[in-house]
């Protein structure tokens, strides 16, 4: 996660870039950093638990440090966050279980299909993105417009799917979030049930 000052940071959602695809920018408090998606082949994971439904992984509450968060959930015994951090792709050992706010940039960006967006509580609300977002409306965001993350493309989100956040629902333990890519809505389930992952790294700008 060195800040590589000679590379170009892409502007455009596809591009491959540092082991990955280039999706989105974050805002974290000592910097703005750019969102990689891991390839699809070897960074997610179907069918995932985000751990066990019992007990607090106090270290993984933030909604825009989703590398925190797994480190947290992987000394609590999450298996998925385990294998996420033991990924290494491209040389690229820092990958990660991306946190709230960096799944919804991924769907906001990456949206696979046409679907009407949810426009349910919270959802798309996103204070750490760059620039910061409002709530989705029912047709924005629109289909991303990158051909390798729509729907059937090499590296898409899978449309009808749940992805988890490795962001903890701070009010019931046993919960975490997780980012609908089909039509975009946020909400909390079970730790122990199963839902997708993805591998996100973030590089320093």
């Amino acid at each position: 996660m060195q800040n590589e000052t000679s590379l170009i940071i892409p502007t455009v959602p596809g591009t491959p870039f540092e082991g990955g695809f280039y999706v989105a920018r974050i805002r974290l408090p000592d910097a703005v950093y750019a969102i990689i998606k891991a390839p699809k082949a070897r960074g997610d994971f179907a069918s995932a638990e985000w751990g066990p439904y019992g007990g607090s992984d106090a270290g993984a509450l933030s909604f825009n440090d989703g590398l925190a968060n797994t480190l947290a959930m992987a000394k609590a015994g999450s298996k998925l966050a385990q294998r996420i951090l033991d990924l290494r792709i491209d040389d690229k050992g820092d990958w990660y279980l991306p946190s709230l706010d960096e799944i919804e940039v991924c769907y906001r960006a990456c949206k696979p299909g046409t679907e009407k967006n949810s426009m349910y509580m919270r959802s798309g609300i996103n204070l750490h993105a760059m620039p910061p977002t409002q709530p989705y409306t029912a047709d924005d965001p629109a289909q991303t417009v990158a051909e390798i993350f729509r729907k059937g493309g090499a590296e898409c989100f899978e449309e009808n799917a749940v992805y988890w956040s490795s962001t903890q629902y701070a009010n019931a333990s046993g919960y975490a979030w997780y980012q609908h890519f089909s039509y975009g809505n946020q909400y909390t389930w079970h730790k122990d049930f199963k839902y997708r992952g993805c591998a996100v790294r973030r590089f320093k700008i």
